[in-house]
């Protein structure tokens, strides 16, 4: 049983998509753990106040019908305020995600949601920290094996190798072909290998800076001059790369 000194608030959201600066929660579950072991819980669908995109409802499986006759975040947040007075706030990846975005809905909504004193517990990192995710404590989990001149790069290689045979074995699941296993993991939709362009339904999109998420195409046509402030910079040669490639596409259609 957990020891604790002050009501431990395990959160959980599900939101219209991943970036702190503009997205929304949609949904917020909190546990909340007394110290003598007692547990409250609240759940609440929200209506964000912007069309939730399909790539997210595929996610989560929640629609703009099921929260359009939801509160606004702005509504709730004294009763959510109130839930969490004086807790400490735990989750899954809620150091990184879930508490970042929980802050920013509390600030539009323009109240004060007090962080100071509050110790942030995340249990991923608990995770990794007692289950490493490295090459050895792979090679030691599928294959039973001590990986023996660990970062010599002919030992890596060889136990990668033998993980992967390993994990197609335990796992019936995943298949045995390339498309197969990646049809089960995903592939990231990267467009350089710095990820500074990534898909998103289907269009080539900044993933940093000030057009974080806008069309490249669009973004290079209105202001050209973002492409040579990108070619000066230290961006990988890679990412350069793709870059003349979307801005001579981008070009060739304005003058087409």
């Amino acid at each position: 049983m957990l020891q604790l000194t002050k009501p431990l608030a395990f959160i959980d959201l599900e939101t219209t998509g991943v970036n702190l600066g503009t997205d929304r929660v949609i949904e917020i579950a909190i546990v909340k753990v007394l110290a003598d072991g007692t547990r409250t819980t609240k759940r609440k669908l929200i209506n964000p106040g912007m069309s939730i995109p399909k790539a997210s409802t595929e996610v989560h499986g929640i629609t703009d019908e099921m929260v359009k006759d939801a509160p606004l975040f702005a509504q709730v947040a004294q009763e959510l305020k109130q839930m969490l007075d004086g807790c400490d706030l735990a989750g899954y990846n809620s150091n990184r995600f879930d508490i970042p975005l929980l802050v920013e809905e509390f600030l539009r909504a323009q109240v004060d949601f007090d962080m100071k004193g509050r110790r942030l517990l995340d249990v991923q990192q608990i995770f990794y920290k007692m289950e490493p995710r490295t090459l050895s404590a792979a090679y030691q989990f599928y294959c039973k094996k001590s990986l023996e001149n660990a970062h010599s790069a002919e030992a890596d290689v060889m136990a990668t190798v033998e993980i992967l045979e390993a994990q197609v074995n335990r796992y019936p699941e995943l298949g045995s072909s390339v498309d197969a296993i990646l049809k089960v993991t995903g592939e990231e939709p990267i467009i350089d290998f710095a990820r500074r362009f990534i898909w998103e339904n289907g269009v080539e999109v900044f993933n940093f800076g000030k057009f974080k998420g806008k069309p490249v195409a669009e973004v290079l046509r209105a202001e050209p001059q973002y492409y040579d402030w990108m070619m000066k910079g230290d961006f990988p040669q890679h990412t350069k790369s793709k870059l003349t490639e979307l801005y001579a596409r981008a070009m060739l259609k304005k003058n087409g």
